[in-house]
């Protein structure tokens, strides 16, 4: 039997397709063993949003190989997509798969080590693909994941929107929506076993049906998931701002099982540096979906992500933002210092910041971040709410079931001397105060 390996880099796509590429190798026998120990193949699922992240990619190939020097070591997708003849030049990458080819890995994989044993030695070419050429959605489904309670469902694949500063669409390629049959029944599998909450993902679901109707069909395909039988909660991941409509947040208040937990990419909360992101929308017209979501919704969670030292940004365009970020009051925000990608518009341009600059603006959001999180957090002091729960967790000395809440905030129940295990269980409970900064502490109501 021969073991492999696999190490995740990225986003939580690509977290979805390394679990669909090990459930095919152990169908077809493979023994799953950790990325730190010796094994027969080592597969590593790329990123390539930044510089940084494609550096990362490669140390990871290099570490694998340097640990079995005789094991096939295998890159993945995006770094792939991007980098096609930097990974073929590469002594340490004996095997590459593109985009739009994960879900053939096994076959990939063995044809190439039947390949293999013909020949002495020597690098062994590669799988890739141009994914810019493929309007196919990769059709993949998990039967089962490593979390107990919730399951992440790809949904589509691709972007159309070119931000300035961003490689995914030359990664990733165009807007290509998963069948809404096939949706459906992979929610259903895995609801059968057991999973309660089911998170939308994508490149950019915002965008899920645009290729077959030409406009968005998320809200429909919500109200026909909702109806699976064992789905308790529905997630949505990252959404764009510009989706948030009337209708459509009217759509999503008659649906009593989406999590009122909205992430909502700002970027910038200055309209200059929204421009020369070629982001489609002002800081305005976000500040009004906000309320939108607010008006409808008792309490939602509102979290978004920032990118701090854009090129160009001055210290005027920096105060805009941070006095935006202190109106909106969101739940959190992932603040990110602005990285080069070479490839993207943003990369050419003038005006780059140091890296001290970014730093000491990264600071102060991250400030402002802790104090809006703690307080949003402190809101539910003296609330009811109701938790999922997910593991069982020693913290300060005593023993708690921690999960989390429909707007996915942290929260805890002391754990007493049961006599089964309540993961994956749902209960009320009265939120008597912080445990820590991250977590609600609960009392249950029985």
């Amino acid at each position: 039997m021969k073991s492999v390996a696999f190490h995740n880099l990225g986003c939580k796509v690509n977290s979805y397709e390394i679990e669909v590429m090990q459930q095919k190798l152990e169908e077809r026998g493979y023994k799953i063993v950790p990325f730190d120990s010796k094994a027969d193949v080592y597969i590593v699922n790329t990123c390539t949003v930044t510089n940084i992240a494609d550096q990362k990619s490669r140390q990871m190939l290099h570490r694998a190989k340097r640990m079995n020097p005789g094991a096939v070591v295998v890159a993945a997708g995006c770094y792939v997509q991007t980098g096609e003849e930097q990974v073929k030049k590469d002594p340490c990458i004996d095997l590459a798969i593109g985009n739009n080819r994960k879900r053939d890995v096994a076959d990939i994989l063995e044809a190439f080590l039947q390949e293999r044993e013909k020949k002495a030695s020597g690098h062994y070419g590669c799988e890739v693909i141009d994914i810019n050429h493929t309007d196919e959605y990769e059709e993949m489904k998990l039967t089962r994941t490593d979390s107990h309670t919730r399951a992440y469902i790809k949904i589509q694949d691709g972007c159309n929107q070119f931000c300035s500063y961003c490689i995914i669409p030359f990664a990733r390629g165009r807007v290509r929506s998963r069948r809404e049959e096939d949706i459906l029944s992979e929610i259903r599998g895995l609801a059968a076993k057991g999973y309660r909450e089911v998170v939308f993902t994508g490149i950019h679901i915002s965008s899920y049906g645009v290729d077959f109707h030409g406009k968005s069909d998320l809200l429909n395909l919500l109200a026909k998931a909702v109806r699976i039988e064992g789905v308790e909660r529905i997630r949505l991941g990252s959404l764009e701002p510009r989706i948030i409509t009337e209708d459509f947040v009217q759509g999503l208040s008659e649906i009593p099982k989406i999590c009122p937990h909205f992430h909502l990419s700002l970027q910038s909360g200055c309209d200059e540096t929204l421009r020369r992101m070629n982001r489609h929308y002002t800081a305005g017209e976000y500040y009004e979906r906000v309320e939108l979501l607010r008006r409808v919704f008792d309490g939602p969670a509102i979290t978004t992500d920032v990118i701090v030292g854009f090129p160009q940004e001055t210290e005027a365009e920096f105060e805009a933002t941070y006095a935006f970020l202190e109106k909106i009051r969101f739940f959190e925000m992932h603040i990110f210092k602005y990285s080069r990608r070479k490839g993207t518009v943003a990369d050419r341009l003038p005006g780059q910041l140091t890296d001290a600059v970014k730093t000491q603006r990264s600071a102060r959001l991250l400030a402002l971040e802790a104090e809006q999180s703690r307080a949003y957090r402190k809101g539910y002091i003296g609330k009811e709410t109701e938790l999922l729960l997910e593991e069982k967790k020693e913290i300060g000395g005593r023993v708690y079931w921690v999960g989390h809440t429909k707007t996915y905030v942290k929260g805890a129940l002391e754990a007493h001397e049961e006599a089964q295990s309540r993961q994956n269980q749902l209960v009320r409970g009265l939120v008597t105060g912080l445990l820590t900064d991250e977590i609600v502490l609960l009392e249950e109501i029985r």
